[in-house]
């Protein structure tokens, strides 16, 4: 399929633009062409560029689909670069007694917290375990996504967490979205279990990685390394069979408390780490040092009403990628929603509005190690979206309203 885009607020995200756009640009931290056009072909990208370098033969060409998009503004499509939407049963319970005040210990003696999760996973088939995350996928489309990375975690055995990441695998198959997995075994210590954590790991979760990767389910490696799960020294080990593998990891790291996650992930050269709230500046050096991404997390934030907010400023002043995700998961952050997450990681966070549709675009592929999608520039996929806003920041500044005009996925209009 042959389309072509017209009269388009373009914004690149962009930094090795070509001489004629930089002549078009107008808001050189979007890469903002006010009035451009953007064709594709056979799933990619061919050319773009302002509306006075169109040719005639692509104008005149009957075998193209032409879109006068009429000043909208067009963007490379979302990407959710965290997400737990895999898994079974809820947790809305909780929410209630938490609102009334009670307790964790409280809230786990009723049945609530990652135990609830657990067993209702545990008990789901693949089919069941897609069927029941499919809602929350559309969702996410429905706000112009076209990639969601899905992580294991709230299986905690090795049958269940395989099970979760074929469920992953198999969403990409009935929606028309790319899915990337993430191994997350070691989240939490499984219920019932006499299990030291390092014990865990050896006998669980290393095994289950191996039987992933064999199956070529997992993408990269994960953990939650904080004072409630694993420690940067029981992770390492799971890290040390990542790499004899040849997986990128990524970190849950100093979400709650400083762990030294952080400094475990830089040195494995991780591609992100994860809520980083009580980061500090070695921290945020290690990561510059390393190339990895800091995904902030503002619907757990929110959700958890914590107090201590990522050091946005660091990661501005060391040049730390930020990426923005939903967190997507039934427990710490019900959200399905991109662009509320991108406004609270404006109003909570104190990021701008360009840094945060950088977040779920450019870095928010950077997080996930890929380098054919996140930005508009021809060779690319051809993953779009199309908005009902004449300016970028409207996509932050709006709360619960949906501009989408089109998403376009692989160059087909969905």
């Amino acid at each position: 399929m042959k389309v072509l885009i017209t009269n388009a607020a373009m914004t690149l995200l962009d930094d090795q633009l070509s001489d004629a756009a930089k002549k078009s640009v107008v808001d050189e931290s979007y890469g903002l062409i006010p009035q451009g056009y953007l064709s594709m072909q056979d799933g990619l990208i061919n050319a773009l560029g302002p509306m006075s370098a169109l040719s005639d033969d692509m104008v005149n060409d009957a075998a193209i689909t032409k879109i006068d998009a009429m000043g909208k503004l067009l963007t490379p499509a979302f990407i959710d670069c965290h997400t737990h939407v895999v898994y079974g049963g809820h947790r809305a319970v909780e929410f209630e007694l938490r609102l009334k005040g009670a307790s964790y210990a409280e809230v786990a003696k009723a049945g609530g917290g990652i135990v609830s999760t657990v067993n209702a996973t545990r008990s789901q088939s693949v089919e069941d375990l897609v069927a029941g995350a499919l809602p929350r996928v559309d969702a996410l489309l429905g706000e112009g996504v076209s990639l969601i990375e899905v992580k294991s975690g709230y299986g905690l055995d090795i049958e269940t967490e395989l099970r979760m990441l074929r469920a992953g695998r198999a969403i990409a198959a009935v929606r028309p979205v790319r899915v990337v997995t993430s191994f997350l075994g070691a989240h939490a210590m499984p219920p019932g279990e006499d299990w030291s954590p390092e014990g865990y790991i050896d006998e669980v979760c290393i095994p289950a990685l191996r039987q992933a990767h064999s199956e070529g389910l997992v993408d990269a490696v994960d953990g939650f390394c904080e004072s409630i799960a694993f420690s940067a020294d029981q992770i390492a080990p799971l890290f040390d069979v990542a790499a004899e593998l040849g997986l990128p990891v990524k970190l849950h790291a100093e979400q709650l408390t400083r762990c030294g996650g952080s400094l475990l992930a830089a040195r494995h050269k991780a591609l992100s780490v994860d809520h980083v709230e009580y980061a500090n500046e070695e921290d945020v050096m290690a990561l510059a040092a390393a190339g990895s991404a800091a995904v902030l997390l503002p619907g757990a934030f929110y959700t958890l009403r914590e107090t201590q907010k990522p050091p946005v400023a660091l990661f501005r002043s060391h040049g730390v990628p930020m990426a923005l995700a939903t967190d997507a998961n039934p427990g710490s952050s019900p959200l399905t929603s991109l662009l509320l997450a991108m406004n609270m990681g404006c109003t909570l966070f104190g990021m701008t509005p360009c840094e945060a549709l950088a977040g779920v675009t450019r870095h928010a592929a950077t997080a996930l190690g890929v380098s054919d999608t996140g930005i508009l520039r021809p060779g690319l996929r051809a993953d779009i979206a199309l908005w009902d806003v004449a300016h970028p920041a409207e996509l932050s500044y709006r709360i619960g309203f949906n501009p989408l005009n089109l998403r376009i996925f692989e160059g087909q209009i969905t």
